[in-house]
């Protein structure tokens, strides 16, 4: 169950899906019944039977538990709601088992006189009442009202009511029917809590028909075997307190209860054991829900990282079918080649121009800058054009998805557009990418065979004329770009290879390419990676299914083991040493079966625990108290001691 805890706890389900505030809500649930009553109830499976006394708004509930006691302990009112902190009267012997976090540890506790209490109105405390005529064993917890206007009332109310024992479920003749009730009812039997049902309020005229038709109701929702007690509508006395006789069957049914140790572990095995079950079973419909959070979160993902892939697709067809030996491109390439009268001197009489060119030119052609700025130029903008059309198309596919709307309308960022800094980014790539091109052709070109021809036209020249190339692979241009920069593309194909060899060239253009489209592909992942952040940081963890549904499984494979027994059962009595705390400590209650002086009495005796002057009568009941306690069992219950 700790496991089950530590694994319920952290999961997320931030998508807002069908059914998704159902599971959210569980989670919720789940760790605070696990820490409310659980785990302590686990832990301390001797601790007094915890009664919540829950129901609707006005019926009755602080009247019925300052009935039961005798006294006003729990304040009831007619302004609606009435009860707001909880109320816990128990007996002054059992002070030790709640004054602590053991139970309900998110409620601060404090101790009330009679005279203050009511007064509290802090939801957030647990108010605790020590009263004499409260049977040790047993503790009534008056609840707040589970229809209650005010929310953190409702909330308050269902988790007192997962951390009962029991349920002592007060509703009137008035509102027997109503929904809200008959919810908790059913969540109870769900889960095989122990429940009683007290009708209040019943006009004497409807006592014969009102309660069977209650019961009728209570058996086919599964609540057959639950009590039901008929409180008739008459006057209070002045303390506000119902008549004796109108509540004595309730009062005696709990004070036999709480007398009758084999009767409290049975319903606190019962409502453990069903608390648990539920737990179990609530668990792999939360990892169903994780799965469903992970697959739509996987869509998302996969929707926008189709968005750049396709831009990154773009981009590198654009690069080498031509698209860019256009416009700008065109008419500064036009520029630089002129009549062409340059390239084929170099390429015709390379050896008897050789010294002249590089004198003259000193290694940069006339025109190479203003190509290789338009070649930039229109790079640029292909990749911007690009950019923004990806952010457009992964945002629309995230506005058809529902928990793609949620999440975009929760975000301050807008996913529409590119990044403030893409711009700067996309140009900051290009002249990188450019300079990776330029020492590319400057280390292939320092080769003994091709230096003069380098020389000649300067690594700019080289460079720009490996871009054309590279824009050129495909040979994508129709209609009359054909003859131009078609044209012109094999010219600068027919110098660089005049330069470096025709195997070279195809080995520098695959790579120039290469590494530029290498380079989109980051530079577009990193835009692809803000969307991803946003998923990310909803910390929904894929792994958490399988655990939840181990965690389960577990928790299932122990239950079925048995729940642990507690440590007074005669069965976990006999044959062992008894614990120091058991001598010398609070009152443990202890039912014996029958026992002649020839078993189990001398082991008995010789703890300290059986006075030797009973030796020899049935020994029917017993209970171990503090050195100097007095009997606390109540006069004329009967039974020897």
């Amino acid at each position: 169950l700790h496991e089950l805890r530590a694994v319920v706890a952290p999961v997320r389900l931030p998508l807002m899906l069908p059914g998704t505030e159902d599971q959210r809500r569980a989670i919720r649930e789940i760790t605070s019944q696990l820490d409310d009553y659980v785990l302590p109830r686990l832990a301390t499976i001797d601790a007094p039977l915890l009664t919540v006394v829950g129901g609707s708004t006005g019926a009755g509930k602080s009247t019925l538990v300052n009935s039961l006691v005798g006294r006003r302990v729990s304040a009831p009112g007619v302004i609606r709601p009435t009860t707001r902190a909880p109320v816990l009267v128990h007996h002054p012997d059992d002070a030790r088992w709640f004054s602590d976090d053991r139970i309900l540890p998110s409620l601060a506790r404090s101790s009330a006189s009679v005279s203050a209490l009511g007064v509290t109105r802090d939801s957030h405390s647990l108010q605790l009442v020590a009263d004499d005529s409260i049977p040790a064993g047993l503790a009534l917890l008056d609840a707040p009202d589970i229809d209650s206007v005010v929310e953190e009332n409702r909330l308050l109310a269902t988790q007192l009511l997962s951390a009962a024992d029991l349920w002592l479920f007060v509703t009137s003749a008035a509102r027997y029917a109503d929904a809200v009730p008959w919810d908790f009812l059913l969540s109870a039997a769900q889960r095989s809590a122990a429940v009683a049902v007290v009708l209040d309020r019943v006009p004497p005229g409807a006592m014969q028909q009102v309660p069977p038709h209650l019961g009728q109701m209570m058996n086919d929702r599964g609540l057959g075997d639950s009590p039901l007690f008929a409180v008739p509508e008459t006057v209070v006395t002045d303390d506000g307190l119902l008549p004796s006789s109108a509540i004595q069957p309730i009062r005696t049914w709990l004070a036999r209860l709480a007398r009758d140790a084999a009767s409290r572990h049975e319903v606190v095995h019962r409502t453990l054991d069903g608390a648990i079950g539920a737990l179990a079973a609530r668990t792999p419909r939360l990892a169903a829900a994780v799965d469903e959070q992970t697959d739509v979160l996987q869509q998302l993902r996969d929707e926008v990282d189709r968005s750049y892939a396709e831009a990154v697709r773009t981009v590198a067809v654009q690069t080498q079918d031509g698209t860019l030996l256009r416009g700008e491109v065109l008419a500064r390439w036009h520029e630089f080649v002129g009549t062409g009268e340059f390239f084929r001197a170099v390429e015709q009489k390379i050896s008897w121009l050789r010294d002249k060119i590089v004198s003259t030119f000193k290694g940069e052609p006339p025109g190479a800058t203003n190509l290789k700025v338009a070649v930039e130029s229109g790079l640029e903008a292909l990749i911007l054009e690009e950019g923004q059309a990806a952010a457009e198309r992964a945002e629309e596919s995230w506005q058809a998805n529902a928990a793609g709307r949620e999440l975009l309308h929760h975000i301050r960022e807008d996913l529409s557009r590119a990044s403030p800094d893409f711009g700067a980014a996309v140009a900051r790539t290009i002249r990188d990418w450019q300079g990776a091109v330029l020492d590319l052709v400057a280390d292939e070109g320092m080769s003994k065979r091709s230096k003069a021809r380098f020389l000649a036209l300067g690594v700019n020249g080289i460079g720009v004329a490996l871009m054309i190339v590279v824009f050129s692979q495909t040979g994508g241009l129709v209609g009359a770009e054909v003859g131009v920069a078609g044209g012109t593309a094999v010219l600068a194909q027919r110098v660089l290879e005049a330069v470096f060899g025709d195997q070279a060239v195809r080995r520098l253009a695959t790579k120039a390419k290469d590494d530029l489209d290498s380079r989109v592909e980051a530079l577009l992942s990193a835009e692809l990676l803000r969307y991803h952040a946003v998923l990310d940081r909803l910390g929904v963890q894929s792994d958490q299914a399988g655990a939840l549904r181990q965690a389960a499984g577990n928790v299932e494979s122990a239950r079925s083991e048995g729940l642990p027994t507690s440590s007074t059962d005669p069965e976990a009595l006999a044959g062992r040493e008894q614990p120091a705390a058991l001598e010398a400590g609070p009152v443990r209650r202890v039912e014996l079966a029958t026992m002649a002086a020839d078993d189990e009495s001398s082991n008995l005796i010789d703890r300290g625990i059986v006075d030797p002057g009973i030796v020899d009568a049935e020994i029917v009941d017993a209970e171990v108290v503090e050195p100097g306690r007095s009997d606390p069992r109540p006069p004329g219950s009967g039974g020897r001691r």
